[in-house]
């Protein structure tokens, strides 16, 4: 099966993105890079996206690639499909958040 869930909490991250940018750069732009999103998760399904694993060392089950100025952070479950567990800033303490986000 080829497809994504967006957890709720990357969900709730998508909401902030977008009315970040909305705020900043106005509703045009934050609905182009939220759209921007859902087409690297889709290439991520699709394994069209490259990405890494979590390093090991940081005991989390995982892989990352990055957007523009966002990682994505995502796991695959038994059926192929991917499950977008969080998306986080650049500036944002990658592995603290990831784990955070990870356990809800």
């Amino acid at each position: 099966m080829t497809g994504f869930t967006v957890s709720t909490i990357a969900g709730q991250r998508l909401d902030e993105i977008y009315v970040y940018t909305r705020d900043i750069w106005g509703e045009a732009q934050a609905e182009t890079y939220v759209r921007e999103l859902f087409g690297c998760f889709d290439r991520i399904a699709h394994r069209d996206q490259v990405w890494r694993a979590v390093p090991a060392e940081f005991g989390v089950d995982g892989f990352y690639c990055r957007h523009a100025h966002h990682y994505i952070y995502w796991r695959q479950f038994a059926d192929g499909t991917v499950g977008i567990v969080t998306i986080l800033h650049e500036r944002m303490h990658q592995m603290d958040h990831f784990r955070e986000d990870s356990a809800s």
